[in-house]
């Protein structure tokens, strides 16, 4: 894959994320992976805990497409608390870094009303680009 961080100029470099990703390559979409395992069953209610196994999830997704965490362009967090997520960030970081590693794509995140999965805290879809 061919990619390439994208700040306009004159702005701060973002933390955490990119504000942009260019690549090219075949396109890998991931569904919504919210915490529990490859048998649908949450083994924590705990935030940390589901963000670790979410991401978890994703990489199992796109490994299965023959792509790795650095091929990973964009992602989107749907959580259910927003500020728990925020009380929990530094946990929420080691986590990321332990699964994905110290790659950054473009990542937004936000706080929703619910999710259909009874239990989940947060829910990661992903869009990777895999190496022609």
């Amino acid at each position: 894959m061919t990619s390439e961080t994208i700040n306009p100029e004159g702005w701060r470099r973002a933390n955490g994320y990119s504000n942009g990703i260019s690549a090219r390559g075949r396109m890998v979409f991931v569904a919504g992976q919210v915490g529990w395992d490859g048998n649908m069953v949450f083994h924590s209610l705990d935030l940390v805990d589901q963000v670790r196994q979410a991401l978890r999830n994703v990489v199992a997704v796109i490994e299965a497409a023959g792509a790795r965490p650095e091929h990973i362009v964009r992602m989107t967090w749907y959580l259910a608390d927003q500020a728990e997520y925020n009380r929990r960030l530094r946990e929420i970081g080691d986590a990321y870094r332990e699964i994905i590693g110290r790659h950054f794509p473009a990542m937004t995140a936000v706080q929703v009303a619910g999710f259909v999965e009874e239990g989940a805290k947060v829910e990661i879809e992903a869009t990777a680009v895999v190496p022609d």
